[in-house]
């Protein structure tokens, strides 16, 4: 294999790969807005629906303590996100901007090559250019400021939950009861996505990571990230209807058709 084919593997591997995980987040979207039960995003979607409600027509107010510590972790969570993404981005940055990633990689990879043109093998394969170390950087670092966005937008829906699920039912006289769990459950539960798919950007950013040893590493981790996010965003067992418990059953079925509509104006 040539020198001028294993740099055209960029061309290959790299949309290769990225196709694989866009792909692979079309379709869980389509299961989630299709079949919620059968994922842990929609699951979730669900009692968390059933919580909003449980707090609110609470009469008592007993659960105000604990729906505001539960706001106040999720805030901390998502700060937690934001603050790890807000400082990897300014890391990438001043690396692009002094220079020193470029020198350093380069030269590495210039001297892994050197080193193996003797017994015609290249351990780094790929573009290892200035052009193609800043593309590379310019990905992570746009993963890291995505991640950094939806985790702010995160803590802004909490934000409005932790008020606006303390307000008691009763108090929305003039409107229906239901339009007011409905919108208190909307704004959890985009809060929710958004901490998710700032999660999702961090998830990103590994394979644009191994991208700077090369497109092969970086379709590798495509793929296995692909397969494990599979394992861990797929639930059937939720699905199954149980006996004895139709009152769940009946606030399931209702609560996936909202988590179908929250998540199709979300995402």
């Amino acid at each position: 294999m040539t020198i001028e084919w294993k740099q055209r593997l960029d061309y290959v591997l790299v949309p290769l790969g990225l196709a694989v995980m866009v792909g692979y987040h079309l379709w869980l979207l389509l299961r989630i807005r299709r079949r919620p039960a059968t994922t842990v995003i929609g699951i979730n979607a669900i009692n968390r629906r059933i919580w909003v409600r449980h707090i609110m027509e609470d009469p008592s107010g007993k659960h105000a303590v604990l729906a505001v510590q539960t706001m106040r972790n999720s805030i901390m969570a998502s700060s937690v996100l934001a603050t790890v993404a807000i400082t990897l981005s300014s890391l990438v940055a001043a690396l692009m901007a002094s220079g020193a990633a470029h020198g350093l990689l380069s030269g590495t990879a210039a001297a892994l090559n050197n080193s193996d043109n003797n017994n015609n093998k290249n351990i780094v394969v790929g573009a290892a250019g200035v052009a193609a170390l800043s593309a590379k950087f310019l990905a992570i670092l746009v993963c890291f400021l995505v991640a950094f966005l939806l985790s702010v937008q995160s803590i802004r829906y909490y934000s409005h939950t932790g008020i606006l699920v303390n307000v008691p039912i009763q108090s929305h006289r003039l409107r229906h009861p239901g339009l007011a769990v409905d919108y208190v459950t909307s704004t959890l539960n985009r809060g929710s996505y958004f901490w998710s798919l700032g999660v999702r950007a961090f998830y990103f950013s590994c394979p644009m990571f191994l991208w700077l040893f090369g497109p092969i590493p970086m379709f590798v981790a495509c793929v296995a990230m692909v397969c494990s996010l599979y394992f861990l965003d797929v639930y059937k067992e939720w699905d199954r209807p149980e006996k004895g418990e139709p009152i769940i059953a009946d606030h399931g079925h209702e609560d996936e058709e909202e988590a179908t509509t929250t998540v199709a104006s979300s995402v």
